[in-house]
């Protein structure tokens, strides 16, 4: 490890100081360009979409927001507790509306994380084949930021505040100067909650332009996990006993964080007073149901947001014996092996892409028309 906290073994990966441009205009460094992320950069054409065209996402479709669910509300923190009780059918749309309005909020939150750690990438990372693949997932992450902006004003007019434990973590990512910090945490842990969340909205959307967004932001988001992918084969077989300790230890203490804290009633108490409910009675009755056998039962669905978590660490090598046994009081982890690579996200976002090949084919088409009826 070096003295500096980078953890660096592959030099795709070398960093500069943010501040030491000067670096940058090497001219020995333009020459000694990567090709390990070529086929991700070239495919950006593949999944192209722009969020302000109504040809991929018309953010105009009507949806009654007073008497329908917008997605299961199986997914609702309150669901099968005396919450859930405690409001008849009116109370009940409206609260689960309001947590889909947080969790759409906290998405756009995390899609704006995603866009600033991706540009801070770029002024440290020395290689330019890996400057050019953040500077490509930069891109990507402004466009969700611009949708997920759309259909939150579409459907409630304005976001929510960050939730506080998501903007801490969110914080600590993009302003720490350490690539593996930024890369774990952000291509890892939180693109493996975003795969997961996008899942769950896809499958379990009853708004179909939340279940069309899902679809066109896995598109890219399977993408940008596997640029953490590639680091986690190039880097975890090469870390020191130490190192990998440091890395895994952070990922577990991100990971418990997020678990006990990212959803629970506390980080977004406004909402309960919009149905009558006092926050901290609707977290006692949160944490009651909150057992970790509950958690496990949740954890068993396949597009389970911390399932998807746990899955990623553990298929890039983060996870070892010495700290499976504390995953394993949420999740079985031999049959999260015997799955194999294939992430829960990766069909969705397959079809996805194979929609916006249509979609953009006719588009060009369309264009190659125009041009010739004027000439």
């Amino acid at each position: 490890m070096s003295g500096d906290g980078q953890i660096t073994k592959d030099n795709i990966y070398n960093t500069v100081e943010p501040g030491d441009f000067p670096a940058m205009m090497d001219c020995e460094r333009y020459l000694d360009r990567t090709s390990a992320f070529d086929k991700i950069i070239s495919a950006t054409h593949d999944h192209f979409w722009d969020p302000n065209d109504a040809r991929y996402i018309d953010f105009s479709a009507p949806f009654d927001m007073e008497n329908e669910y917008m997605v299961d509300p199986t997914m609702t923190v309150g669901y099968g507790t005396a919450v859930w009780d405690k409001l008849d059918e009116k109370g009940r749309v409206k609260l689960t509306n309001l947590e889909t309005h947080w969790s759409l909020s906290n998405i756009l939150h995390g899609e704006q994380g995603a866009l600033a750690l991706s540009a801070s990438l770029c002024h440290i990372l020395r290689d330019p084949g890996a400057q050019e693949y953040a500077a490509n997932q930069a891109r990507e992450e402004a466009r969700h930021v611009t949708a997920f902006t759309n259909i939150v004003r579409a459907r409630f007019g304005k976001p929510m505040p960050c939730g506080p434990v998501l903007a801490n973590v969110l914080t600590e990512l993009v302003t720490s100067r350490l690539a593996w910090k930024k890369i774990v945490g952000m291509q890892l842990l939180v693109e493996g909650l975003a795969m997961g969340a996008f899942a769950t909205f896809y499958n379990k959307g009853r708004d179909p332009l939340i279940v069309r967004l899902a679809q066109l932001a896995m598109t890219d988001e399977a993408f940008h996990h596997k640029f953490g992918k590639i680091w986690a084969d190039r880097t975890i077989p090469k870390l020191s006993k130490d190192e990998h300790e440091k890395i895994e230890d952070w990922a577990w203490e991100v990971f418990q964080t997020l678990l006990f804290n990212i959803a629970a009633p506390e980080q977004k108490k406004d909402i309960y007073t919009q149905v009558g409910l006092d926050w901290e009675w609707v977290q006692g009755a949160f944490m009651e149901g909150m057992t970790d056998e509950h958690i496990r039962t949740n954890m068993q669905e396949s597009a389970n947001i911390f399932r998807v978590l746990v899955k990623t660490l553990a298929m890039t090598g983060i996870i070892t014996e010495r700290t499976a046994g504390n995953y394993a009081a949420y999740i079985d982890m031999k049959v999260l092996h015997e799955e194999g690579d294939e992430m829960v996200g990766d069909s969705i976002a397959a079809a996805g892409i194979a929609k916006l090949k249509e979609i953009n084919r006719k588009n060009e088409a369309l264009i190659q028309l125009r041009g010739t009826a004027a000439d």
